[in-house]
């Protein structure tokens, strides 16, 4: 078994989509590991509304093209369309960021994503899911990552977010077994 991290997005019914994407995760490879939900302002777009974004950790024995074909089929079963413009609303973003600790070009799809570096919104998830466990290009930890990441960069905050009846997230960070720097 593999150990898969993905980012999850959305800025278009962002409850709904990002639900119907944990759902589908918990269907496929069992109930995942996941940071809290934040909110955060899009970062290269027009379009100014927010996403909701966070990262999910699941274990599986598909291969990455295999991982990679599954992400793309669910953004287009919730109306992601893949003629749409690189920066254009999202109804559900499902990016691959590590599996294992594999780098390179694998299947066609770079890993580990370069976005773990350059964005708050994922790697703050990171760093709150995997704060030891360490980036396999860089080397340090996620937690390490983020305690140099210049965050004034782009502004984002947990919210409340409930998923089949309980809450993953609160706002406040009070949830037990998150770490905060």
């Amino acid at each position: 078994m593999k150990q898969v991290t993905v980012s999850i997005g959305s800025n278009i019914e962002r409850e709904r989509h990002v639900r119907t994407c944990l759902d589908a995760l918990q269907a496929n490879f069992g109930t995942p590991q996941l940071s809290r939900v934040f909110e955060s302002e899009p970062v290269g777009f027009e379009d100014g509304r927010n996403f909701y974004n966070l990262v999910a950790v699941f274990y599986t024995t598909l291969s990455v093209g295999q991982l990679q074909a599954w992400c793309k089929q669910l953004e287009y079963a919730n109306g992601r369309r893949k003629d749409s413009p690189k920066f254009s609303p999202r109804t559900l973003d499902i990016d691959l960021l590590t599996v294992d600790g594999l780098s390179g070009t694998i299947d066609g799809v770079t890993l580990p994503r370069d976005e773990i570096t350059y964005h708050a919104f994922v790697l703050l998830p990171m760093a709150e899911l995997l704060p030891d466990q360490r980036h396999p290009v860089e080397g340090r930890t996620y937690a390490a990552l983020w305690a140099d990441f210049p965050q004034e960069h782009q502004r984002l905050w947990p919210v409340d977010f409930t998923w089949q009846g309980r809450r993953i997230s609160h706002a406040d960070g009070t949830e037990p077994g998150h770490r905060h720097r």
